[in-house]
């Protein structure tokens, strides 16, 4: 008898076992197995319908910051043009003002090559020279008897009829006018001579 009353190991576990399943199944009785809080409603469908819930915030966060990142690229690419453009603009305007500076020098240097004063010689080269470096610059002369006479580029001194132009035309330049690029820095000062 004492044999009964005192349950082997075994017999201990099973019992204690099947006292948890018959309280588990007690505290399931009326609820679905997915209904973890009792309310009546499926949790899983709700975690589910959460989880879209978030995902779709998601999707929405990630789109606004796209855009914003979009707009931010858009905006840095524009200023990397504002600011190539200003700096190609500064550089113009420095050698306009070098060009500028250097006016009387290069009219001194158009008058002495009209009067035959740099045909050849170390002065000659010293002008070809400093004409060059100013070309590379972007600088040009021009102004040219037997051009058109241009007001957006030529200054009239002085207006002459002649029978031998159909049109206004250069006759003589006083002084050649300078530019840098298409920067005009002074126009050409000439004589003009018009059809009678």
């Amino acid at each position: 008898m004492t044999d009964n009353q005192n349950p082997t190991p075994d017999e201990g576990a099973e019992a204690e076992a099947e006292r948890i399943l018959a309280d588990a199944a007690a505290n399931l009785s009326g609820a679905s197995f997915l209904d973890e809080n009792r309310d009546g409603i499926d949790d899983l469908s709700t975690d589910e319908a959460g989880a879209d819930d978030a995902l779709d915030a998601a999707y929405a966060k990630a789109a606004e910051h796209l855009a914003d990142l979009q707009r931010l690229q858009a905006e840095y690419v524009n200023y990397r043009k504002r600011v190539d453009r200003d700096r190609e603009l500064i550089a113009i305007n420095a050698t306009a003002k070098a060009i500028e500076a250097l006016i009387p020098v290069l009219d001194d240097l158009a008058a002495a090559r009209e009067h035959g004063d740099l045909a050849e010689g170390p002065f000659a080269a010293i002008a070809d020279k400093l004409e060059s470096t100013l070309g590379r610059l972007g600088w040009s002369s021009f102004g040219a008897p037997g051009d058109g006479f241009d007001p957006q580029l030529h200054e009239a001194l002085m207006s002459q009829p002649s029978t031998e132009v159909t049109e206004p035309t250069i006759q003589h330049v006083a002084q050649p006018g300078h530019k840098v690029g298409e920067r005009i820095v002074r126009p050409a000062r000439v004589i003009v001579a018009q059809p009678e």
